[in-house]
């Protein structure tokens, strides 16, 4: 499986295109009857509305005010799927969410070839008069979804045990997270979906914003790592020493990178630079 990716930095990951066409699927909240601790007073009307759009000059369309997380699914062709899913998880630095190339275009080429993917919209700790946090909030929405795949794996024809998170930015962050803080069932379950494994499968991190004490054990599920050399140095620096982390990584060679559990690839930034990737999908 190979997967074609290129830096938000530089022209585009893929030809850009409107959400209508991009987002085919209609999104799918993660808490029917309401996201516990969603913000709901009146006071704060707008973080509890609906996501707001923004469109760039380059017609990206950017999200904010993420009033209930939600999944959209991108499913493969009758036929073609493979069993595994990818939750793609866009970044935006935790204040806003650029759902194009970093969630609906990926998801789209995962889907056509017959990877199963839903791109999570989640609640922004960082933007302007928010109350979330990303360790608690976000974490929750990321660890929500992964137990809503779990809970309608038959449904969209799925192996549970075949669900891995991809993250850009500060989406790379939670997926981490996801990956090393996972915990058996939710704190207080809300439903049967809650009493399912939040531990992802697999990991990749693609420039990503890296937590301050990444908890690596002989459990994290196995990461393919991804960023710019010219990267900001917490990125471009902290990723390589996040690889150091896992316990076999001081064993991998150069040349031996695609035996091991944890796979870096690091890369210069300049215009028209493009690199491909095998997507790390057991």
């Amino acid at each position: 499986m190979k997967l074609l990716l290129i830096s938000r930095r530089l022209a585009c990951l893929i030809v850009w295109s409107p959400i209508t066409s991009l987002a085919q699927a209609a999104a799918i909240p993660l808490w029917p009857s309401g996201a516990p601790g969603a913000v709901h007073g009146a006071s704060d009307s707008a973080l509890a509305a609906a996501s707001l759009v923004r469109i760039t000059p380059e017609g990206e369309h950017v999200l904010t005010h993420v009033g209930e997380p939600s999944i959209t699914p991108y499913l493969p062709s009758s036929g073609t799927g493979t069993g595994a899913a990818v939750l793609v998880i866009p970044g935006g630095g935790h204040s806003e969410i650029w759902i194009d190339h970093e969630g609906y275009a990926v998801a789209k080429w995962l889907s056509e070839h017959g990877v199963a993917a839903f791109v999570l919209q989640y609640r922004l700790a960082r933007e302007k008069g928010s109350t979330y946090t990303v360790e608690g909030t976000e974490l929750d929405d990321t660890q929500r979804a992964i137990r809503t795949l779990r809970s309608r794996s038959k449904e969209w024809g799925i192996d549970p045990q075949r669900i891995g998170v991809m993250g850009f930015s500060a989406g790379g962050e939670l997926a981490e997270l996801a990956s090393t803080r996972s915990e058996d069932t939710a704190a207080e379950p809300a439903d049967a979906a809650d009493r399912l494994s939040a531990r992802p499968n697999f990991q990749a991190l693609l420039y990503p914003a890296i937590p301050l004490d990444p908890k690596v054990t002989s459990q994290t599920p196995p990461a393919f790592l991804a960023c710019g050399g010219q990267d900001r140095p917490n990125i471009s620096q902290g990723l390589p020493k996040l690889y150091l982390a896992f316990p076999d990584a001081r064993l991998c060679g150069a040349s031996r990178l695609r035996r091991c559990r944890s796979r870096l690839r690091c890369a210069p930034r300049k215009p028209g630079f493009r690199f491909r990737l095998d997507a790390f999908i057991p």
